[in-house]
């Protein structure tokens, strides 16, 4: 069903009539609005655990190129994107890698991780007006499938995606993705996902308030529906208020019931966060709850093959709490307070620090009720601002996290500390 949907609603995009906006007519050409990156990360990732949990760690250098073009000239634009990426492993050995929540290189069947692995792909794109039609490797975000971007490589998938913007405001998403590539393996299709079905938008109301609302189907897996509501208020010259609501609705499917071993098939989460922002600082107030009848909780990205997951991307959790723990047990309620600076005013620009104290409870598990987690977690940023090094980014991230007894089987205590370097190089 949702499949036929996607179909009805890309043909109304592509016979759009009564365009508000037209791209299209703006193009300067293949070559002429092609642009070609290259990022350079070096990345370091340590997970101390508690409670007899063996640590882990990697580390990696890597270098992601990506190639976009313009679009020819005409009524139908037609146009390329590409993208490159190698990574080279520098520690986290057999016996340090291997942990889920890193994922930087992932275990061969000698139980030691790759030396180092390199994958590219390419995608044809289309143009009609502001209508845009995108056939092959893709790096998806929408709130439903959002690839991740926050270890040493990018995840991918392979698909389709029409993107409308033919209204001010508006903008439409409808896509079917039949293939996803493991960050941390080789290949076109390591990532185990069968497909996806996804469809969905966001308006602008006004300058002040914005609304999406978005749809999934994991073949075999399970449906889900995501909804926000973002509401900034100005209060002075320097000082605003803003809303953001998000949550989402998972049905599994019965056959993914039995065979990961839930307890119940159904799960909703919703988060409601107020930022108070004022001269340089910012001050967030934000709660979470997960209701539901499955134990997995708010189930989301991993690979299915090797994880017992979902596949549909490592960032599709679009909600106030979540950090290292992303407090979305079943049954857990979990409040936030959360603090950010940046050192602009202070004369260091591009400096910046958050600060923020989660604390979960009523978590249940299968054998247990009411069990207790607690993260704290720091990051200081800083981007270089002017010189040979422009545009290079350090963030260094802590984060401290306490699982009660009661919710071992959900989570598990430790220290986490990420480093990354990013040097991004605009080539043309």
């Amino acid at each position: 069903m949702l499949n036929k949907r996607i179909s009805l609603i890309a043909l109304g995009m592509l016979s759009a009539t009564q365009a508000m906006a037209n791209d299209q007519a703006e193009s300067k050409g293949f070559v002429e609005d092609s642009s070609l990156k290259v990022l350079l990360r070096n990345a370091y990732m340590n997970r101390d655990y508690k409670d007899g949990n063996p640590d882990k760690a990697e580390w990696g250098q890597a270098a992601i190129g990506t190639f976009s073009s313009g679009f020819t000239q005409g009524t139908v634009g037609v146009g390329v994107d590409a993208f490159g990426l190698y990574a080279l492993r520098l520690d986290g050995g057999k016996g340090r890698s291997g942990a889920q929540g890193i994922d930087f290189f992932k275990k061969g069947d000698s139980g030691s991780a790759a030396n180092d692995l390199s994958k590219g792909g390419a995608a044809v794109k289309f143009r009609l007006s502001s209508t845009t039609l995108t056939y092959g490797d893709q790096m998806p975000v929408l709130p439903v499938l959002s690839y991740d971007n926050s270890r040493l490589l990018p995840e991918s998938y392979t698909g389709t995606l029409i993107t409308s913007k033919e209204i001010k405001g508006l903008e439409l998403n409808a896509g079917r993705f039949t293939a996803e590539s493991r960050k941390s393996a080789e290949g076109r299709d390591s990532g185990g996902l069968k497909s996806i079905n996804v469809l969905g938008g966001s308006y602008q109301f006004t300058e002040q308030f914005k609304a999406a609302l978005y749809a999934s189907d994991v073949e075999d897996v399970l449906k889900k529906q995501y909804v926000n509501a973002n509401y900034a208020i100005p209060i002075d010259k320097d000082q605003s208020l803003s809303l953001d609501f998000n949550g989402y609705r998972t049905k599994l499917d019965d056959s993914y019931v039995r065979e990961s071993g839930a307890t119940g098939d159904d799960n909703k989460i919703w988060s409601l966060a107020a930022t108070y922002a004022t001269g340089p600082h910012s001050f967030t107030l934000a709660h979470q709850r997960s209701t539901g009848d499955s134990n997995l909780g708010y189930a989301y990205g991993g690979y299915q093959r090797d994880q017992g997951r979902v596949g549909d991307g490592g960032n599709t959790i679009y909600l106030a709490n979540s950090y290292w723990s992303d407090f979305n047990a079943e049954d857990e309620r979990s409040w936030q307070l959360g603090y950010g600076l940046d050192f602009t005013t202070f004369g260091v620009p591009g400096l910046t620090y958050n600060v923020a104290y989660v604390r979960g409870s009523n978590i249940t598990t299968s054998t247990s009720e009411g069990g207790t987690e607690r993260e704290i977690f720091n990051q200081f940023k800083y981007v270089v601002q002017s010189g040979a090094a422009k545009d290079l980014s350090v963030r260094l991230r802590s984060s401290v996290l306490r699982v009660s007894q009661k919710s071992s089987e959900y989570n598990v205590s430790g220290n986490e500390v990420r480093v990354f370097v990013d040097y991004p190089i605009n080539v043309f």
